[in-house]
């Protein structure tokens, strides 16, 4: 997990500089009244000026440590940037008045690491801190001629420069970075990782220490595999007790090589990796592979081991492989790095692949090999304490070897960081992914609709599904889909023609087609007779086509080009089955060849009776499969991802009529009194400060009071429990409606209290108008950030039933997708000649309620339903909220390396 800056404190962390060394960036201490001071006065003349706006003396630079070093608090706050233990930066932010939400900040990095990007670094971190602390702005003055004070301001917020007055520059940087300035960050995160880990994946020199002499060991396979491989760097064994270890020439220990390693593989007893690593620092090297097991996988000492490891690692500037991994391979002929030993050398090709665990690397790799699938670099993450899922995003994005990415992940660091930099990637380059536990993600525990629908795995869902992300449910399903998304161009619909000699497996994939989301058009009149003039003996001329057992070559080639050059398809489906009478490898060439001239039309074949089929068809590699189901599957996926992909990604809409300090207030005033449901009130008032639509509701403690409220609310009205923690209110009798006097309302008033906790009383709330009840609302998880949920409501609706989800923050995109993909979004526009619902408000509601989960992840949860939709607009009815202290959380927006804890 990444570190989480919360409750006005922050954790130290690691981060990448721009040439991807590592830095620590942490609080400032008492302690770190010297470094302070060794930096100042390492500083030139001109970086002081710039600072100080003159050059300080003694007295101003022992004023300046001493504040710094000052306690943080909820008006102050310091951190210090450290490489190999020396303070090279240092930033601050104060506020004289706790009320305020502005505060001053200041920035200075020490001569020799200016141009590092540690500037930009701690300003990211000073933000996060502030922000906690409820400052929405850090503002400063720098002289104009401090260029690069300026570029690091302008790197977080292109206006942060607010005007110029006599040679002083005015700077104001908002605490919460926007959409452009994440973008921007995200650019600096890919550069800084791709220069970290090309050690990792294009080491100029390895040393495999652990290499023992006899074959069947890790070490000694891992060496061979390099040897084999042809690795195009040096090449050391390290073993005190052999001159040779596999063909390759041994050392006793990394000290005696020759020369510098980039890379250092490990495969010794658990207890001595660490010391291993402290050397592998003094041989230059960059990064470590740890093969070794015993560490996390095996409990909380494995696990104390794992995180000195990282510490170790960390403090040298290395990045860290596993533990208890596989190995790395890279396939690219200028680097032929296979530092694994794992039994399969993949062949290359555009599929990178990160797997976390390695009996599921090896699964992958072996399925990819058979079904002549190329890998462009293979990472097995082990237990993943040092380089992750996000890091490898983040390098495979400028990859020009890697054409698409396949993931098997068993857990998130970060998911909301990952969320956001696997969506910049898919952008571009299709992301496949098979996300284990579908059979372990059981309902939320809550006390809300909301909560009890969203389960662990439909946050993983929505993830994806904002992210762009294929998610898959087995292997053998990803490597299809991988083999339509490297080497085919992408789908420009969903189209779908399906041309073969076998009439009942056209008719299973044209099943297959429907369920997977593509249609299987009519062909036009122009086309059906091309084909009824090259194929007389098929059966009919339309799609599917089936041109019967005994087509022979040509009439198979021409029907295919026919139906390739007629511009009314999307993909192309081939099947071809054997038998005694067809020329399978004439045929099989001969569609090759058509497939080659329509290179910019995706195609999958299928061949069926053929001893020894081949994986791909002609010079574009259309992909070869066994069975109809399969191949349809593949090509439903690329067709939704190219469907994706060619939506825009929508932006963040504003609202007006928001005023989030003010709920802010009222949240935590209300969680004074601890955590828990909130009472109709409190409900009510921070609803309103989001502009959520509340229908006007009283509170009656006695039949007396129902009856006034009733009265000044106008007959007919509803009366509901007012307990905050009653759930199913209507299946326990506490809600009444359409009460039309006075009497009835009497009557109805002890039932309906008694539902709940009596002393809480009961809802008075006129009857509503309204065509179609809908629900909404919020369940916050720790690691995934909040969710949100739309859907059709009423009391009577289950929870699991039609109903979307997505991760905040939401787009104008996620808003529309939201209610358009129910199954019920018919009812919304109009539906057997009802008047259509107001959509347009109805995303406003959804956009609003986004915002507030985003700004108030306190809410834990939050439930509006019913919410009545018409033409007019929409209304909440009846809403439910529960509030909780939110503890440390990753930051999505911090660029930081996992936490070795």
């Amino acid at each position: 997990m990444g570190t989480a800056v919360h409750a006005g404190t922050v954790a130290a962390a690691d981060a990448l500089t721009a040439e991807g060394q590592i830095v620590r960036i942490r609080p400032v201490t008492a302690a770190d009244a010297a470094g302070l001071e060794a930096l100042y006065h390492g500083g030139s003349v001109d970086s002081l000026r710039m600072r100080f706006f003159v050059v300080p003396g003694d007295a101003t630079l022992k004023a300046e440590i001493d504040r710094l070093c000052r306690p943080p608090s909820g008006t102050h706050g310091s951190l210090v940037a450290l490489s190999d233990g020396a303070i090279v930066g240092v930033a601050s932010w104060e506020r004289g008045d706790p009320d305020t939400d502005t505060a001053d900040f200041a920035v200075f990095v020490g001569e020799r690491s200016q141009g590092e990007g540690i500037g930009t670094l701690l300003l990211e971190h000073l933000c996060a801190w502030a922000r906690t602390c409820g400052v929405t702005r850090l503002v400063g003055q720098t002289l104009a001629g401090n260029v690069a004070m300026r570029r690091v301001t302008r790197g977080l917020d292109s206006d942060a420069e607010i005007g110029t007055v006599d040679e002083v520059v005015e700077l104001s940087v908002p605490t919460t970075p926007g959409e452009a300035s994440l973008l921007a960050m995200d650019v600096r995160d890919r550069s800084t990782q791709r220069a970290s880990l090309g050690p990792l994946l294009a080491p100029r020199a390895v040393a495999v220490v652990g290499a023992g002499r006899r074959p069947g060991g890790v070490g000694h396979e891992t060496l061979a595999a390099l040897r084999d491989g042809g690795y195009t760097g040096d090449l050391y064994a390290v073993n005190p007790h052999a001159a040779k270890v596999a063909g390759v020439e041994a050392y006793r220990c990394l000290s005696d090589l020759p020369g510098p390693v980039d890379l250092v593989v490990v495969a010794v007893p658990a207890d001595a990796v660490a010391a291993v690593v402290e050397q592998a620092a003094d041989a230059g090297a960059g990064a470590v592979v740890v093969l070794s097991s015993g560490f996390g996988e095996t409990g909380p000492a494995g696990q104390a081991m794992q995180s000195d490891l990282v510490r170790v690692a960390r403090k040298h500037g290395i990045r860290l492989v596993g533990p208890n991994c596989l190995g790395v391979v890279n396939t690219d002929p200028e680097v032929a790095l296979n530092a694994s030993f794992a039994a399969v050398t993949p062949a290359r090709g555009g599929l990178a692949v990160a797997s976390q665990s390695g009996a599921v690397g090896i699964a992958l790799l072996e399925h990819a090999a058979r079904n002549g699938c190329g890998v462009s670099t293979f990472v097995s993450l082990g237990n993943k304490a040092d380089v992750s899922g996000n890091d490898l995003i983040a390098y495979w994005y400028d990859d020009p070897a890697t054409t698409a990415v396949a993931l098997y992940l068993e857990s998130f660091g970060n998911p909301r960081r990952f969320a956001r930099t696997v969506r910049a990637l898919a952008r571009r380059k299709p992301v496949l992914a098979v996300k284990s536990g579908r059979s372990q993600s059981g309902r939320r525990a809550g006390a809300s609709h909301t909560a009890a629908a969203a389960s662990p795995d439909v946050s993983v869902d929505a993830l994806f599904a904002q992210a762009g992300v294929i998610r898959v449910d087995h292997l053998g399903e990803l490597i299809d889909a991988a083999r339509m998304l490297t080497d085919q161009p992408l789908p420009g619909g969903d189209r779908l023609a399906i041309i073969g000699n076998a009439g009942g497996i056209n008719v299973l994939a044209a099943d297959a087609a429907e369920s997977g989301q593509l249609t299987v058009p009519t062909l036009t009149p122009h086309v059906t007779a091309q084909l009824a003039a090259c194929s007389p003996g098929a059966t009919g001329h339309d799609n599917p086509l089936d041109l019967g057992a005994a087509a022979d070559t040509a009439t198979f080639a021409a029907a295919v080009e026919a139906v390739a050059g007629s511009g009314e398809v999307d993909a192309l489906l081939l099947v071809v089955a054997a038998t005694r009478a067809n020329d399978v490898p004439g045929t099989l060439a001969a569609l090759a060849a058509v497939l080659d001239r329509h290179h910019g039309l995706p195609a999958a074949v299928v061949v069926l009776g053929m001893s020894a089929p081949p994986t791909t068809l002609g010079a574009r590699h259309a992909p070869v499969f066994d069975l109809p189901e399969q191949a349809v599957t593949a090509l439903g996926h690329a067709a939704r991802y190219a469907a994706w992909r060619r939506e825009p990604l929508g932006h963040q809409p504003a609202l007006a009529g928001v005023d989030p300090r003010a709920a802010r207030k009222l949240v935590e005033s209300a969680l004074h009194t601890g955590d828990g449901w909130q009472a109709y009130d409190v409900i009510a008032a921070v609803l309103a400060c989001y502009g959520i639509g509340l229908l006007t509701t009283a509170v009656a403690l006695d039949a007396d009071a129902a009856v006034s409220a009733a009265r000044a609310a106008g007959y007919p009205v509803a009366l509901k429990s007012a307990d905050p923690r009653l759930v199913h209110k209507s299946d326990v009798g506490g809600v009444r409606l359409h009460l039309r006097d006075d009497a009835q309302v009497r009557k109805a008033f002890a039932p309906v209290a008694s539902a709940g906790d009596p002393s809480c009383g009961v809802l008075v709330q006129p009857m509503a108008p309204g065509d179609v009840e809908l629900t909404a609302g919020i369940v916050h998880d720790p690691l995934f950030g909040s969710l949100v949920m739309f859907g059709h409501g009423g009391v009577h609706t289950d929870v699991l039933a039609d109903r979307s989800f997505r991760l905040v923050p939401l787009t104008d995109r996620d808003t529309a997708r939201m209610w358009q993909g129910l199954r019920s979004a018919p009812l919304l526009t109009g539906y057997r000649g009802a008047p259509p619902v107001d959509t347009g408000s109805v995303e406003d509601l959804i956009a609003r309620i986004g915002r507030l989960a985003q700004d108030l992840p306190e809410i834990a949860e939050l439930d509006l339903n019913p919410v009545l939709a018409g033409p007019d607009g929409v209304l909440a009815v009846d809403a439910k909220m529960r509030l909780a202290t939110v503890g440390a959380e990753p930051d999505p927006s911090l660029r930081q390396l996992r936490s070795p804890d």
